[in-house]
């Protein structure tokens, strides 16, 4: 006898063609050996038109959270830590994980057999999960994009899906594997250690470096007035003319919705590149926002990749008053850069966070 698949509530709200289109796949999905409860699981996660893609390349949830911690060979707190770390919901009843689960637990235990701290482990978890979250948000995307066209079924819908998942994760997976070992291989050398360190045995604290925000002007106010599309890819565009303009020493550090953060051991080549972006924003057309930046240098703390102190927030606070195509920045980078650029007194600002007023500058190209 069939699924009542209307008694489940999976056709709650469908009607006509499309409650005729969701009983179609519900039905490939039984045929192909999903089970009722991960049918229902999907549905309420939103990821029924997924689920075939996950059988096409052999992620299967076949595993309760104790047979997660039996199969990994680590403690129960550890493995809960770990899978919070990855990203992904912490699920202790019914079966929620996967083959894939439970290598990447076992990797894990690996890595503290061969004397990595708990803690380390827990923030490069971290970071991959939100990295490899973003990247697959993204690839998702990509595939849907080969295969929709119009009129199609949700059955015919996710079985396209399901044969481009097929295809493309074996040529994923060492791309990925590739890029780490590069990023490893060139990153800018930033946990210097010297006599101190190796006499203590522990890494440096603090150190001085000039970070720098970049942040698209009325980008908000852009939200109101564009399609969410149109939105993202201001905000792609952003990303890559950063990507094309840095050079060692200069690094990027992340962006934050609308803004871009850099930093560096020296205060020339960031300004350069600063002043670069506010030009390339510029060519970039009227339709295009344009920027503002802010500079400050001093002694920061780099810890997982982000950085943070005094240089970071006043450099933030900067961006925020800076005027358009501008960069906004303090008596310090003008000391370090002083020559080859216009330099304009812009008065002395009380800045929220910062205890005392910060004389400021406003540098141009000659």
């Amino acid at each position: 006898m069939g699924v009542d698949w209307a008694a489940e509530g999976l056709l709650d709200g469908l009607e006509g063609e499309e409650r005729q289109s969701r009983v179609e796949l519900l039905e490939t999905l039984v045929t192909e050996g999903c089970s009722l409860d991960d049918i229902k699981r999907a549905d309420a996660e939103g990821q029924l038109l997924f689920m075939l893609a996950g059988r096409a390349i052999d992620v299967e949830i076949k595993f309760t959270f104790d047979e997660l911690v039996e199969r990994s060979g680590i403690d129960e707190e550890l493995v809960a830590r770990l899978v919070r770390a990855q990203g992904f919901p912490l699920l202790r009843e019914g079966r929620a994980y996967t083959d894939t689960d439970v290598t990447t637990a076992k990797a894990a235990k690996d890595f503290l057999d061969a004397g990595l701290p708990v803690e380390d482990l827990l923030t490069v978890s971290r970071l991959l999960g939100r990295g490899f979250e973003q990247a697959a948000q993204a690839m998702r995307g990509a595939a849907m994009r080969m295969v929709l066209e119009p009129g199609l079924s949700e059955r015919e819908l996710a079985t396209r899906y399901a044969h481009a998942a097929r295809a493309l994760t074996p040529m994923t997976e060492p791309l990925l594997g590739h890029l780490l070992r590069l990023h490893l291989s060139k990153s800018v050398q930033t946990e210097v250690v010297g006599a101190e360190e190796r006499q203590t045995g522990r890494l440096p604290g603090a150190r001085p470096v000039v970070v720098g925000f970049a942040d698209l002007v009325g980008f908000t106010r852009l939200g109101e007035e564009v399609p969410p599309d149109e939105l993202g890819a201001v905000a792609g565009r952003l990303e890559e003319m950063v990507l094309d303009l840095i050079d060692p020493p200069v690094r990027f550090v992340k962006t934050i919705g609308d803004a871009a953060m850099l930093v560096s051991p020296e205060g020339e080549p960031l300004l350069e590149t600063t002043l670069a972006l506010v030009d390339a924003a510029d060519s970039e057309g009227a339709d295009f926002p344009q920027l503002r930046a802010g500079l400050a240098a001093g002694e920061a703390l780099s810890r997982a990749g982000d950085w943070f102190g005094r240089p970071v927030n006043l450099a933030s606070r900067l961006t925020a008053i800076a005027r358009p195509a501008s960069v906004l920045t303090t008596d310090k980078l003008h000391e370090m850069a002083p020559d080859g650029y216009r330099w304009s007194k812009a008065g002395i600002r009380a800045i929220k966070g910062i205890p005392d007023p910060v004389p400021l500058w406003r540098v141009r190209r000659p």
